[in-house]
C-alpha cells in the first residue's frame, strides 16, 4: 500500500509531539498524514483519548494505518478492542511504555494510570513494534512480551532511549524506512 492510499493516524504520547519530533515531521511530509489531537496533553484520561482515536478511525474517507508512540500505543491497543471493521489495514507502534512497572508509573502524571491493564489480545490488523535496548520506560522483555501478545513484529533498533527528541530522533530516518517496509506488507 501506498502512503498516500491511506489515512495516517498519527498519535503521539503523553505532552504530545513537540516541535522537531518525528511524529510532527511525519505528519508534514505525508500529504495524508495528521496528528490525532487529544484535549488533555498533560492530563490524559483514557476513555476520551479512546474515543478521540475512534472518532478520527471512523471518519477517515480511506484505509487507516496509525503510527503511535509511548503512550500514544496505549490509547491505540485499548482502541483497537473496539474496532470491528477492518477500515484500520496496520500499525507502526514505537516505545510503548510498560505501565505495569511501578518505578515507570511513578515517573508519569497520575492520571495515566488511567491507561494500565492494557489488553492483551492481538490487535486486528499487521503491525510493527519498534522498541530501544535502554528505554527507561520499557524493558527489552516487556517489548517481547507485548510484540508476542499483540502479534506485532518486533523491531529492536538498538541504544536509543525512548526514541524522541531528548534521545536525539528528530527526523529519524531508520524509522521511515521500517514504517515504509511496513506499508509495503500492507494491503490497500
Amino acid at each position: 500500500m501506498r502512503i498516500s492510499e491511506a489515512d495516517i493516524l498519527i498519535l503521539p504520547g503523553l505532552g504530545s509531539s513537540g516541535a522537531g519530533h518525528w511524529q510532527r515531521r511525519w505528519a508534514e511530509r505525508f500529504s495524508t498524514g495528521r496528528l490525532v489531537e487529544q484535549d488533555q496533553w498533560d492530563r490524559p484520561v483514557l476513555a476520551d483519548w479512546v474515543a478521540r482515536l475512534h472518532q478520527d478511525i471512523m471518519l477517515a474517507t480511506r484505509p487507516v494505518v496509525l503510527i503511535a508512540h509511548s503512550l500514544g500505543c496505549s490509547a491505540l491497543v485499548h482502541t483497537a478492542q473496539n474496532i470491528k471493521d477492518a477500515k484500520v489495514r496496520g500499525a507502526f507502534l514505537v516505545s510503548p511504555p510498560d505501565l505495569e512497572n511501578e518505578d515507570v508509573i511513578a515517573e508519569l502524571p497520575h492520571q495515566v494510570r488511567t491507561f494500565r491493564n492494557v489488553p492483551r489480545d492481538p490487535l486486528p490488523f499487521p503491525s510493527l513494534l519498534v522498541a530501544s535496548t535502554n528505554d527507561r520506560y520499557v524493558s527489552v522483555e516487556k517489548a517481547v512480551d507485548m510484540s508476542t501478545a499483540w502479534g506485532s513484529e518486533l523491531h529492536l533498533a538498538g541504544e536509543s532511549g525512548h526514541i524522541n527528541v531528548e534521545s536525539g530522533h528528530g527526523p529519524w530516518p531508520e524509522g521511515l524506512l521500517m514504517f515504509t517496509r511496513l506499508m509495503q506488507r500492507l494491503r490497500a
